[in-house]
């Protein structure tokens, strides 16, 4: 299987054929989901339902690491916190068909969260201290940290070896990742020691899906260990918003302020993950049509000014 084009051989028919596998038969309907990083189908089954089929992209995560993600979701669904968890099938919830590992989800719909409502914000955040409650019950073993190696580190080398960061940016782009490395370093020594605990690790508003009954989230693709505030400052963009979350929060495990004076570096450490990130799978054909934007010389001026302007703020 090729690393270049790691779904080639992921057709339709193999979908469907994946999904009928389990004994969860499939009518043919077959309808492709936002994703990049892996493969996500809505299936129609024959008793009129349908399931959410998810092939993971191959090299990214060992077994070991998605059967933790697994864990983690279905513990939290033990817990009655609203977390969309694989189906289980024998015991299994990480299945095999011609070549790929992938799992299947119950279909759960909903629209997004109006991030403006207060009221809204302190239903979340409560989600998020109960969700943090139970992440904080024992460590990830196989998933990676939340820290400058996986976040900074291993995407510049990813955007500096790829033929992708125009040539005359080179050293512009390294000498902008140095000065947030720097900053970001920096601002951890000074914040200190802060506990890490199993989190979402990709909390955005598009991971949380809202219907009449309340939130739930998806997408534990990128669960890892860090700091709490980790899955707070992405939906909250002002000082009220922050409030508002830690209200509901506070009703569920006590918040450490230090850790809101990591928001910037977290912020940073991002920016840098997103540029290595599409720069690492730019030759996943998904990619080009996705991001055209990143194959543009003043995609990447601005992008290095965005990461002064980071180390500056640091």
């Amino acid at each position: 299987m090729s690393h270049a084009a790691p779904y080639a051989a992921l057709s339709p028919d193999v979908v469907l054929a994946a999904v009928d596998a389990v004994g969860t038969w499939s009518d043919g309907r077959l309808l492709t989901l936002n994703s990049y990083e892996n493969r996500v189908f809505q299936v129609g089954l024959e008793d009129g339902g349908f399931v959410v089929a998810k092939f993971y992209r191959p090299g990214r995560w060992s077994d070991a690491a998605i059967g933790e993600e697994h864990a983690f979701a279905l513990e939290l669904a033990a817990a009655e916190i609203p977390m969309v968890a694989p189906l289980v099938f024998n015991g299994r919830t990480l299945l095999r068909h011609e070549g790929f590992r992938y799992a299947l989800y119950p279909r759960r719909g909903g629209r997004a969260p109006s991030l403006e409502s207060a009221d809204q914000l302190e239903w979340l955040g409560r989600l998020l201290g109960r969700m943090h409650a139970t992440g904080a019950r024992e460590p990830f073993h196989h998933r990676a940290t939340l820290d400058r190696a996986t976040m900074i580190d291993g995407p510049a080398k990813a955007a500096l070896g790829s033929d992708l960061l125009p040539a005359h940016l080179f050293d512009a782009y390294r000498q902008a990742v140095m000065r947030v490395d720097d900053a970001v370093s920096l601002r951890f020594e000074a914040v200190g020691p802060v506990h890490r605990l199993r989190l979402h690790g990709d909390c955005h508003p598009g991971n949380v899906l809202w219907t009449d009954a309340g939130p739930h989230f998806v997408d534990l693709d990128d669960a890892r260990m860090g700091p709490a505030v980790q899955d707070l400052w992405m939906l909250a963009s002002d000082d009220a918003m922050f409030d508002a979350l830690l209200e509901g929060y506070g009703q569920f495990r006590d918040f450490d302020p230090t850790e809101l004076a990591l928001v910037p570096a977290l912020r940073a450490m991002r920016q840098v993950h997103y540029a290595g990130w599409i720069a690492e799978r730019w030759h996943d054909p998904a990619f080009p049509a996705a991001f055209p934007f990143a194959a543009e010389a003043r995609w990447w001026e601005q992008h290095i000014a965005d990461l002064h302007d980071a180390a500056d703020a640091l």
